[in-house]
């Protein structure tokens, strides 16, 4: 049972934080910029910390933050600080992002997140409290109370906010989306997705896990009951650090949480899909509460929106694969013959098809590199006769977009979290029907799944002890 003191200092954690930076500043103000402050940074570059530094996409996310001024990292497991500090040898390391908060939060300007999906809304929200603009790792949180939460609390401060799916400022994206607005496809009524995953590919490994790893011994100096933060408690395994948490529900979202904030990005934006009424699973084997099993299929069904007639989605994941990429590959093959290549057709590990009456457009890969028609003929056509580009250019990164939008220097982020709620909440919920093998009909406005009331527990999980404060509401 926790003590009466430690439940006061829970509770009053982020006035403590508010006070914190009163004290040091004098004054606070939501946002606060070090570029409107005197000092070496005003006017010219952010100060920004860092919270979650290990291998994949948190360490390349820092280095590509790298001419601000880091001024903080944070990260559980010392061997990871030990390495990012080699590139970053001037900033302050802490292994609590909340002591790094308690420390600096007057001289942070911005926060990056890279953790697990399971302490997302933790460090997000114990910063947004603070002002402090966000770029956040997809998906954006772990469970649908999470991200309504984190985004109200966004939108409340006013915050320059980004969600990590790169793909939303690539070419390919503004390409597909120009395309269908010219009516090159025509009417959209079906869309058809696929990943490797989690059969293959980075963070997952092979087999069915039916319970949680044996623990092992704790790696000296980490705390790992800060890497579990909110979720149940299991002791440490390298199945679930540094790369491998992914598959496990109570810390990840599977292959669609990985995959899909890339490549359901493309008709979410294209096609505006707004809210499924209609979440459908179909499972290879049993259900898995426990980890992500592999071969499931999800179909989202869209009503109608906005002029533009229903849509289903239809997802994927390894090592099923849609008979649309095998049609592709074969044309491919055909094509090459006819020609006299020596080149070899490809099979892609993850892509998407937008079905229009029309034409259908095929995008490779997990982001959008390289749109292109399915047909040959059409596309080299096409090719010879592109339709205008009439949308911005993103002209860098998704994080230099972002940090340009703090700077006030460029338009609000492709990402921002008004935007990346809705996607968010469509990976959410197709992780849950795969995680409990049954299909969901889905009341947005209420929050509520209508058909299987048994499955709301899981929209908002109760959160372990001693991290009750963000779940109060």
């Amino acid at each position: 049972m926790i003590k009466a003191a430690q439940k006061t200092q829970a509770t009053s954690r982020r006035d403590f934080l508010k006070a914190s930076s009163l004290v040091a500043g004098g004054a606070f103000v939501l946002p606060r910029f070090s570029i409107g402050q005197s000092g070496a940074s005003a006017n010219s570059k952010l100060n920004i910390a860092f919270i979650g530094v290990g291998p994949g996409q948190g360490r390349s996310n820092l280095s590509q933050m790298r001419n601000e001024n880091i001024v903080a990292f944070c990260d559980v497991d010392p061997a990871q600080i030990a390495e990012t500090k080699e590139k970053f040898p001037d900033a302050r390391t802490f292994g609590d992002y909340r002591r790094m908060f308690d420390k600096m939060g007057n001289e942070i300007d911005a926060v990056g997140i890279a953790t697990p999906d399971n302490t997302h809304f933790v460090t997000a929200m114990t910063a947004a409290d603070l002002g402090k603009h966000l770029f956040v790792q997809k998906p954006l949180v772990h469970n649908l109370y999470e991200l309504r939460t984190l985004c109200e609390k966004a939108r409340e401060n006013k915050l320059v906010t980004q969600m990590g799916n790169q793909g939303r400022a690539f070419e390919g994206m503004r390409l597909i989306k120009e395309w269908f607005d010219a009516d090159v496809l025509g009417e959209v009524r079906e869309v058809v997705a696929w990943t490797n995953r989690p059969h293959e590919g980075y963070g997952f490994r092979p087999g069915e896990r039916k319970k949680l790893p044996a623990a092992q011994q704790i790696p000296e100096g980490m705390d790992w009951d800060m890497w579990i933060g909110p979720a149940r408690m299991t002791g440490f395994s390298e199945d679930l650090h540094p790369g491998y948490w992914r598959g496990w529900w109570d810390y990840g979202c599977g292959g669609l949480g990985d995959i899909g904030c890339h490549t359901i990005d493309i008709p979410n934006w294209a096609l505006q899909l707004g809210h499924p009424e209609k979440i459908e699973v179909e499972l290879s084997g049993k259900r898995n509460l426990v980890y992500t099993p592999s071969g499931s299929v999800v179909t989202y069904h869209f009503p109608a929106r906005n002029g533009l007639p229903p849509v289903k989605v239809k997802w994927y994941e390894g090592p099923k694969i849609p008979e649309l990429a095998g049609e592709f590959e074969a044309a491919q093959v055909a094509h090459l013959a006819k020609t006299g290549s020596d080149e070899k057709a490809k099979r892609y590990a993850d892509g998407i098809f937008m079905v229009g009456s029309k034409q259908t457009m095929f995008s490779p890969g997990m982001r959008p590199n390289s749109p292109r028609l399915f047909d040959e003929e059409a596309w080299q056509d096409f090719r010879r006769n592109p339709t205008p580009k009439t949308l911005p250019r993103v002209k860098s990164t998704n994080i230099t977009e972002w940090i340009q939008a703090v700077k006030g220097e460029g338009p609000t982020p492709g990402s921002h979290f008004d935007y990346a709620e809705g996607l968010t909440e469509l990976i959410l919920l197709g992780a849950l029907a795969i995680r409990t093998g049954k299909n969901i009909e889905w009341d947005s406005k209420a929050m509520k799944i209508t058909n299987a009331p048994s499955l709301n527990k899981y929209i908002k999980p109760k959160p372990r002890k001693g991290w009750e404060e963000y779940y109060r509401s």
